[in-house]
């Protein structure tokens, strides 16, 4: 997990606030014997990291919250939406070889397959590294065979959080989650259209932007 390293000074005060709640920067300055221009910029960290709560005319509280629970929030907050990337997608009827070009050439571990524009099955590098060792003909036989179909596949959607998807990605241990818009066909039937992808770079980037406070 990413934690948010405070400094010494800035868990002093957060001991201040918890004994002394609510108290004002006046007071937890002459505490420490500083100004409350020198202290200005560990208060407003400590204040936007939602660990203190600040009132005017009243002081500071404690919230209770950690770090942790900080970057637990941001995540939960942060939209599918936000964060998908463009899907490498390609029809049921081509041929593992063709697909095999497709994923080193745009540098991804998984390919969305869809017939008739709609989702119907996952490859991996995997999928592709076992049945070419297996013999097949890999030019004239399509990907269809060899794919994860539906509905074995994991699945999210841009309303999801990205707390959410990442969850999906590490309990189903899977490098991808294709991002899929719901279309009814009819009363009983229901189909996914993939409008992006989530991977674990996504995840791993986005917890690298944390820990840089971007």
């Amino acid at each position: 997990m990413i934690q948010i390293q405070l400094s010494e000074r800035q868990e002093k005060i957060i001991d201040i606030v918890k004994a002394n709640e609510p108290i004002t920067s006046e007071n937890i300055a002459k505490t420490l014997k500083l100004t409350r221009g020198t202290l200005r910029p560990d208060l407003a960290i400590l204040t936007m990291s939602g660990i203190l709560d600040a009132r005017p005319k009243v002081g500071y509280f404690y919230t209770g919250k950690t770090t942790f629970s900080f970057i637990s929030e941001k995540i939960q907050g942060i939209k599918v939406a936000e964060r998908k990337s463009v899907p490498i997608i390609v029809d049921e009827q081509t041929s593992i070889y063709d697909g095999i070009v497709t994923m080193f050439l745009e540098d991804t571990s998984t390919i969305f397959v869809t017939s008739d524009g709609y989702l119907s099955g996952v490859v991996s590098r995997k999928d592709f590294l076992k049945n070419a060792i297996g013999g097949l003909n890999l030019n004239k036989t399509p990907i269809a065979v060899i794919m994860t179909r539906m509905p074995n596949i994991i699945v999210t959607t841009s309303e999801e959080s990205i707390f959410e998807a990442a969850v999906k990605l590490i309990e189903h241990e899977i490098d991808s989650l294709p991002v899929v818009e719901v279309v009814s066909l009819d009363k009983d039937n229901k189909a996914y259209k993939v409008v992006g992808r989530i991977t674990k770079t996504t995840i791993t980037r986005l917890f690298v932007e944390l820990g840089n406070n971007e």
